[in-house]
């Protein structure tokens, strides 16, 4: 498995972040966790993965809608949570890289092995953060996300490389909306934003482990085929973007010189 942990026992680590918030309901409860169990198991069943994201969109789509007080698809029902404040516009993003997963499964664009365990952490993490924002005023879950945002790096190793402002950037950056479901050379760009991005929160958050470095040069050796075919301004500034903060992190795992 490209990005699994060391082992099972490894697995229970990479969930560990996945914390149930508080004054959920029931199903939505049950939701999250079931997703958080499949990523866990996915050690077991790869597959797991992928379905674990589109499970947790369950538990927000019901958030979401009681909330907003209305029935409405779950993209609109992002959009306007994120028009009235009740989630920042980069949590939006990362549902909408969550949502946009689900439809091309649902279209039979992927497979149910299309997302990588790394991967549904960075997407389910959204959920988790998107449900306990929900759950609170807007005021305070809008406070509350910016404090989680500013303090990533707490744990990791501490550097000037520059590599937590860039993560601050892309946090707050939307996805390319032209390039969304665009594949180069047989590389999902957006399940790719959504690895590399899993690998620099874990790197900030207390360092990767050794298949964690594996998963970052495979990421590394994408982004090198795909930025330069990227031709469009925005959307090369942000892969390339992905490719400076997945090649800080890989400084970070060479020897010092002597």
């Amino acid at each position: 498995m490209r990005d699994e942990a060391d082992g099972y026992q490894g697995m229970h680590a990479l969930v560990a972040e996945l914390v149930l918030p508080d004054g959920a309901s029931m199903y939505v409860m049950s939701a999250l966790e079931t997703s958080r169990e499949l990523i866990r198991h996915s050690y077991h069943r790869y597959e797991f993965a992928t379905v674990a994201v589109t499970h947790a969109l369950f538990a927000l789509e019901q958030v979401l809608a009681e909330r907003l007080a209305g029935e409405s698809p779950l993209r609109e029902l992002i959009e306007r949570a994120t028009a009235a404040g009740l989630v920042t516009a980069a949590l939006g993003a990362e549902l909408e890289r969550a949502l946009h997963l689900r439809d091309r499964i649902a279209h039979g664009e992927v497979t149910s092995a299309a997302c990588t365990p790394l991967g549904a952490v960075t997407m389910v993490r959204g959920v988790f953060d998107a449900v306990s924002m929900l759950l609170q005023p807007a005021s305070v879950g809008r406070a509350g996300h910016a404090s989680v945002a500013g303090t990533v790096g707490g744990n990791g190793a501490q550097s000037d490389d520059g590599l937590p402002r860039l993560w601050e950037e892309h946090l707050q950056a939307p996805y390319p909306e032209s390039f969304r479901g665009v594949d180069f050379d047989g590389v999902a760009l957006i399940l790719l934003d959504a690895d590399v991005a899993g690998l620099v929160r874990r790197e900030l958050g207390g360092g990767l482990d050794g298949e964690g470095i594996a998963v970052l040069w495979a990421c590394i050796a994408e982004l090198d085929k795909v930025v330069p075919l990227l031709d469009e301004e925005y959307c090369a500034s942000y892969f390339g973007r992905l490719r400076v903060m997945a090649g800080l992190v890989g400084a970070r795992r060479l020897p010092a010189a002597t």
